[in-house]
């Protein structure tokens, strides 16, 4: 069995310790304790150091086998009832929880002496006190300060630790704790090109740091190199298999980069420890939202507000999510994103939701309130992305194909996404261009070509495009596989439209209705039908009931009128 580094170090530890243990516990404190607890001890020119500089030397190392080693070195030499063995393991103890948490190490029993200048520091840090040292040339007085600035994220507090890392830093250059606590100044301050720096250079001093590596992974992320992110993130879990702060983070990585799968298994894993923990169970509960499940979502979201405030911002969206995508009640949905709203004004992505809410609500105020909210997103210097796909989304929805024509550009060029790309097949269609609109679903069609929307975009632009028989093959190879339901049904209406005879037509599109009755294609195609054929009857049969699941259609509103006394 391979024995870890760092316990091996610490039985070498153990074995010297017996032999000198006599001869230290002769030695008067304040040898071992330096000038009254209030610096680092001298050093005789040419003499190797003493046990006290080799504690110190250990703490001041700051990683997991070098504290414990100073823990055991303190015991096996008798030195936990001296004042400086008391501080030192203070320390030893403050710097394990702080940092290394997540391997859930013995800590040493804590007695801080009432006088030590480490033991007003440590007892100011837990309440949250900073105190600069601009005249300490001691280390540990310099980097322990920041102890209380772990969970820090105001700008001005943080720079203001600086210069005593800075100073710590040329005191000793060995040591991964000032680089990683500047590090994280960096980091929560927006300056990533430095943190990753500083991350990087107490990860490249001690491979025991994993806090820096965890740092460093989260610059690369935020810096857009993902996939260095994902590489080195996936070595650490296999380096740390039973560590949860790493296991976290990979779920946290997966999660923000919308890795929906990935991300379901990881935050799993993190809820089997502790099922209660709220951050996780939004995340479980979003990416079960996103994944299309959105009434498994209640479960989780039910769990969270047992335990937590209900005005969080994200617990407020996937509530109104579940109820619009899982219950289809869009008023309770709107109220849950006015308290949104309510928390803040300017909340893009809520008054997004709510604005496309409100426009494909059947009720005319509604849709003046939606586009009223969508212009006011528009009128922002720089509309985000998300603003700019509504804006299409309802210009495709109005058919005003040269306004969506505009909106789509910009998609395309900053994000080009599956959405995208099945926008400008639907635009480039509205407008006539078909070899255009083929051009997009083939490049929908060959990013997935699992997926059933780029099929069924892909075939029906071959169909467009006059390229029939190579439509009807792909649709037979799909229809035969394919499950009933909605996906199903728009095989059957694509197939419809390959047929030449009217009777093989109306089979496929009943067969398109049977697996689905909310089929607006293939119900608009049965009405022209029998529209054509002059049976008023049956053709209002029809529209009826696209007009009732698509009343804002453009195509539709034209029949409405035509056949207005019939409706009535």
């Amino acid at each position: 069995m391979k024995i870890p580094a760092f316990f091996a170090v610490l039985f070498f530890f153990l074995l010297a310790a017996c032999g000198n243990r006599e001869a230290v516990r002769n030695t008067p404190p304040e040898a071992l304790s330096g000038s009254g607890g209030e610096g680092p001890p001298a050093e005789s020119a040419g003499r190797p150091a003493g046990t006290a500089d080799e504690i110190r030397r250990l703490t001041e190392a700051g990683v997991p086998s070098s504290l414990l080693r100073s823990v055991e070195l303190i015991r096996a030499r008798n030195l936990e009832s001296t004042e400086f063995g008391r501080v030192m393991n203070g320390v030893n103890a403050a710097l394990l929880r702080a940092l290394y948490s997540d391997l859930r190490l013995p800590l040493p029993a804590v007695d801080l002496p009432q006088s030590h200048v480490y033991a007003r520091i440590l007892r100011e840090a837990e309440q949250g006190g900073y105190t600069p040292q601009p005249d300490s040339a001691d280390y540990l007085q310099c980097v322990l300060p920041f102890l209380a600035l772990t969970s820090e994220t105001r700008k001005e507090r943080l720079e203001a630790a600086l210069p005593d890392l800075r100073r710590a830093g040329g005191l000793n250059p060995s040591s991964a704790l000032a680089p990683y606590f500047t590090g994280i100044v960096y980091e929560r301050t927006g300056n990533l090109a430095e943190a990753g720096d500083a991350y990087a250079k107490a990860w490249g001093l001690s491979s025991e740091c994993y806090p820096a590596a965890l740092g460093l992974i989260r610059t690369l992320d935020g810096s857009g190199r993902k996939e260095e992110a994902r590489r080195m993130l996936s070595d650490l879990v296999i380096s740390y298999p039973d560590n949860m702060g790493i296991k976290r983070q990979l779920a946290v990585f997966y999660y923000e980069n919308r890795d929906w799968s990935r991300a379901e298994a990881a935050i799993a894993e993190i809820l089997q420890q502790n099922s209660r923990d709220g951050e996780f169970l939004l995340m479980r509960a979003h990416v079960l939202v996103e994944e299309g499940q959105a009434l498994q979502a209640q479960a989780p979201l039910d769990l969270y507000a047992s335990g937590n405030t209900a005005n969080n911002r994200l617990y407020l969206f996937l509530r109104a999510r579940v109820q619009m995508e899982a219950y289809r009640n869009r008023d309770a949905a709107l109220n849950y994103i006015r308290s949104m709203l309510r928390l803040s004004s300017v909340d893009d992505e809520a008054t997004v939701y709510a604005a496309r809410l409100l426009m494909e609500s059947g009720r005319s105020e509604d849709q003046s309130e939606g586009r009223e909210l969508l212009s006011r997103l528009l009128r922002a210097p720089s509309p985000s992305l998300a603003v700019i796909s509504l804006a299409l989304k309802d210009a495709v929805r109005r058919e005003d194909w040269r306004e969506a024509q505009g909106r789509l550009a910009r998609l395309l060029d900053e994000r080009r996404s599956v959405e995208d790309l099945l926008d400008a097949y639907t635009v480039e269609r509205g407008l006539g261009n078909n070899a255009r609109a083929l051009a997009y679903a083939r490049e929908l069609y060959e990013r997935d070509l699992s997926s059933d929307e780029g099929i069924i975009a892909y075939v029906s632009a071959l169909v467009d495009t006059g390229r029939q028989e190579e439509a009807a093959r792909m649709i037979e190879s799909r229809l035969s596989g394919a499950a009933g339901g909605a996906v199903k049904s728009r095989y059957y209406y694509l197939r419809s439209r390959t047929r030449t005879g009217e009777e093989a037509v109306m089979s496929d599109l009943r067969s398109s209705l049977f697996e689905d009755p909310r089929n607006v294609g293939a119900l608009t195609a049965m009405f022209e039908i029998y529209h054509r054929r002059r049976d008023e009857r049956r053709a209002v049969y029809y529209l009826k009931q696209a007009l009732a699941l698509a009343p804002d259609n453009p195509q539709l509103r034209r029949y409405e009128r035509e056949y207005s006394g019939a409706l009535n």
